[in-house]
């Protein structure tokens, strides 16, 4: 004899699916219905834990999108460099006589290219000695860490409601500062350091609370002021290296005088690589972004007025007060990056293109690592990773620089669409469903 089933009301039938039985609980299905329904098994069999590894795998989840994003990228980049190569494009001409010519040719030149974009990044094998085995990965990290800081100003202010488009304005007044602290100020090396790293902090939470203070007293768009704040220090900078004392006597064009060797970061692997101390002083502000955001009253508050900023005021928050410490903040950090580029071994001396693209790439960076502090700091390496090995495939194997710009940008592309990731790769949100489901039952 069947024991009698409490949620369908029959000793002999059981609900069809577990979502009829909810709603028989609920009161929400009729029983009599319900009733007719066709038996189930008590207990569906426990799945493997290989097919749990699997569900898991191919769920759609940010993790597994985002590396199918940077492959997808890489396909595509595949493609433009055959596009791109005129002999091998010669080999398609005549593709239906011998299709080997133009699948050889083409993966000779895709493979040359990521194989040299790999040695420039990450490791050469074929490397000997010390300093060239270590200098790849010295690379990759001397341009990362500035990146590291505006990619954390964006996803900052991003947390708290904010699309802090002036990451490239902040770390320019940065750069300026520090560079001015570096090379006018007589100081012992460890004090001269101290000064510049925090004249250029200074100079960024500047450029930051102009806009914050602005949002909050007028309510004037950020977006709005933090371009046209780029515009004036990008104008700034110009005037400045310019101008007596600042520029360099022994020069005629526009550049400044070098900063001293004391205020310089020290090098990490020695003087013959380039990797600094800066990008210790970046895992620092990454794990101090973290614990702002997720251990600090201020950080609630932040996350509170960028999830809703009526609801936060209505429980006593202050929004004005949230949006100006929260614009300083991401100000000062992409000051920080901006003074990496003349206190660290990317350059010594102010000149119109000292910040390069750091700011603007820190939008790409902050949106890859998902607004999230230590999704930032990865997403920086992988692009310094592509900056760094970029320069030996262009060496190397004659592939415009260009075409790493093209993949940075593939990338974004790809994350800023996961649907679209989804479907090309057949992704289905109800195996990660079935996963959780199974999960919750202890399986």
């Amino acid at each position: 004899m069947s024991n009698p089933n409490p949620a369908s009301g029959s000793p002999d039938k059981e609900p069809a699916t577990e979502a009829q039985a909810a709603q028989v609980a609920a009161g929400g299905v009729d029983r009599a219905a319900t009733a007719t329904a066709p038996k189930r098994p008590a207990q569906e069999p426990r799945p493997s834990l290989g097919r749990l590894f699997l569900d898991n795998l191919w769920a759609a989840n940010t993790v597994t999108v985002t590396v199918l994003a940077v492959l997808l990228a890489m396909l595509v980049g595949a493609v433009l460099i055959i596009v791109s190569d005129p002999d091998v494009l010669a080999t398609y001409g005549y593709i239906t006589a011998r299709p080997s010519d133009a699948l050889n040719s083409s993966w000779t030149v895709v493979s040359e290219a990521y194989a040299n974009l790999f040695k420039g990044a990450i490791f050469d094998p074929e490397a000997s000695g010390f300093t060239a085995a270590l200098s790849p990965i010295s690379e990759t990290l001397t341009y990362t860490a500035p990146l590291v800081f505006t990619g954390l100003s964006v996803a900052l202010a991003f947390r708290g409601g904010l699309f802090n488009i002036g990451a490239q304005g902040q770390a320019t007044i940065g750069v300026i500062l520090a560079a001015l602290a570096g090379f006018l100020l007589p100081l012992p090396p460890v004090l001269h350091l101290i000064v510049a790293v925090l004249a250029g902090a200074a100079g960024g939470a500047l450029w930051g609370f102009i806009p914050g203070i602005l949002k909050a007293r007028t309510g004037a768009h950020e977006v709005i002021n933090t371009i046209m704040l780029n515009y004036v220090a990008l104008y700034f900078l110009s005037w400045i290296i310019v101008q007596s004392g600042v520029q360099n006597p022994n020069r005629a064009d526009a550049i400044s005088r070098p900063v001293d060797s004391s205020a310089q970061f020290p090098r990490l692997l020695g003087d013959n690589l380039r990797v600094h101390a800066g990008i210790l002083l970046a895992v620092l502000a990454t794990w101090f972004v973290a614990w702002l955001l997720n251990r600090s009253t201020f950080g609630f508050e932040l996350r509170a007025v960028g999830a809703n900023p009526d609801a936060a005021r209505t429980a006593g928050i202050s929004v004005p007060r949230t949006y100006v410490l929260m614009m300083a903040i991401a100000g000062l950090l992409a000051g920080l990056g901006g003074s990496q580029m003349v206190l660290g071994s990317t350059a010594n001396a102010l000149t119109p293109l000292v910040i390069a693209q750091i700011g603007f790439d820190g939008i790409l960076v902050a949106l890859l690592g998902r607004v999230k502090p230590w999704g930032v700091l990865l997403a920086a390496l992988l692009f310094g990773a592509l900056q760094a090995g970029g320069n030996r495939m262009q060496g190397y194997a004659g592939i415009s620089l260009e075409l790493v710009t093209v993949l940075q940008a593939l990338i974004v592309i790809f994350i800023a669409a996961p649907a679209l990731v989804k479907a090309i790769f057949q992704l289905r949100a109800a195996r990660a469903a079935r996963l959780q489901t199974s999960l919750a039952k202890g399986w």
